[in-house]
């Protein structure tokens, strides 16, 4: 367990949190005055990761949206440090989850598209679905090496891997039994839209045990159905009934979110619970009809890509807001895993979002764009349509012809032109090159 003993912190001096006896070095932090002491025996720390899914980079409070609201969220940005240039590896939800669970690319996870071929039988189509349900099985997944040091886990929400159990979750709510409707989630996408009893059910089970939790909900997205009330506010809003939808849907997550984040203040879990936030894949509500506009979910444009990532643990990590360093949800396992004092396998590629030296070492962060319908469940490549990489701020986009016949590489500025509308790579052919040498360097495909 983690050994948070009599952490003191005055004005804003940096304070050295040593986990030697885990063997995990030494993470800096930074305090303020009147952080709570955390007592004087060491304690485990619980883990909550809110996964968000289908919500825009800006479509938040805190992100400086101009009419959504989002209280419940904001409160948590003040609370938290706040990575507001965070990215997905890939802008579809199966291969993103696949991230957040295993800490891997989903090269190397292998669960890079939603669904397997959709040729041949429905007993072939099952087999292959199979197939890729399989990787899960064969991977250390977050829950199985926080199982390590006891940990109770409860996966809720979307969840494509057939069992909760093949995770390695010890409770859950997906059955995965294609034949009773199982595919991305089945009963779990209950959570958030119909209450949140099973999570606290859950916590009230382990007791003392400590606890990780999959707060995976439905939310926002489609179908875009939220609570009338939220509703008629934000169709005062816009002149399109879809946006005004999507917003509302927004506002409805933040409030589930609210009440999951209460419930760990009243029932005093929370000065010992890192929370985490995050969002599968981004989002742009198409104002003319359902479904999201260009440059969104499954493209490499930032639209598809780009997600705040947020991280609190009062007394320990200091509140604070990033607006300059990209980082990865490759980051987000080998974090938990150092703060609740689990050995980080050596072949995860993520830095700890702790550590600023490791985050400041690193040249660039990396991802993927795949079919949503696989080509071939064994060969990553052959499902390939972008690779990017953003070095500073810069982002190259490379296109694999395999698959993106008509496609050519974009190069953009970020800072100047954080939507992407110019691209630069005829202007900056040596920035080109470089970046290209370091996706080549990452992941080399024929």
């Amino acid at each position: 367990m983690v050994r948070l003993e009599r952490l003191r912190y005055r004005g804003s001096f940096k304070f050295a949190w040593l986990l030697a006896s885990l063997g995990v070095g030494t993470l800096a932090v930074w305090g303020q005055a009147a952080q709570p002491q955390l007592g004087d025996r060491p304690f485990p720390v619980n883990v909550l990761l809110i996964i968000g899914d289908d919500q825009g980079w800006t479509d938040f409070g805190f992100m400086g949206h101009a009419v959504i609201r989002t209280p419940h969220l904001d409160r948590l940005a003040s609370q938290s440090l706040v990575f507001t240039r965070g990215y997905v590896p890939s802008s579809l939800c199966r291969p993103s989850l696949g991230t957040l669970v295993t800490g891997l690319y989903p090269h190397q996870h292998r669960l890079t598209c939603n669904d397997p071929p959709q040729a041949g039988t429905e007993a072939e189509r099952l087999a292959l679905r199979e197939e890729q349900i399989r990787y899960i099985d064969r991977l250390p997944t977050l829950p199985r090496l926080l199982a390590q040091r006891g940990y109770l886990s409860l996966q809720t929400g979307k969840w494509w891997e057939g069992h909760y159990s093949r995770g390695g979750f010890t409770h859950g709510m997906t059955h995965g039994d294609p034949k009773r409707g199982g595919r991305h989630g089945d009963e779990g996408l209950r959570i958030g839209r119909e209450g949140l009893e099973p999570i606290f059910r859950f916590i009230r089970e382990c007791g003392e045990r400590p606890f990780f939790i999959w707060y995976a909900p439905y939310l926002p997205h489609e179908p875009h159905n939220p609570p009338p009330a939220i509703l008629e506010k934000y169709r005062r809003l816009t002149d399109s009934p879809y946006v005004a939808a999507y917003w509302a849907m927004c506002e409805w997550f933040d409030q589930t979110c609210g009440q999951l984040l209460d419930h760990l203040e009243q029932t005093g879990l929370a000065q010992r619970t890192l929370v985490v936030f995050v969002v599968d894949n981004g989002w742009i509500q198409n104002p003319t009809g359902r479904g999201f506009a260009p440059k969104s979910k499954r493209s490499p444009y930032d639209g598809g890509l780009r997600t705040p990532i947020m991280l609190r643990l009062p007394g320990v990590i200091e509140p604070r807001r990033d607006d300059v360093t990209p980082v990865s949800t490759v980051d987000i396992v080998p974090t938990i895993l150092r703060v609740c004092g689990v050995d980080v396998p050596p072949e995860l590629p993520g830095s700890c979002l702790l550590d600023p030296e490791a985050l400041q070492r690193r040249a660039a962060i990396f991802g993927a764009t795949f079919t949503h319908e696989a080509v071939d469940v064994h060969n990553p490549a052959a499902n390939l349509m972008y690779r990017w990489t953003i070095e500073g701020w810069w982002k190259l986009i490379v296109p694999h012809r395999a698959n993106v016949a008509e496609g050519k590489p974009e190069l953009y500025n970020l800072k100047e032109d954080p939507h992407e509308s110019r691209n630069l790579i005829d202007e900056h052919p040596e920035v080109y090159h470089r970046l290209l040498q370091r996706i080549e360097g990452w992941w080399s495909v024929p």
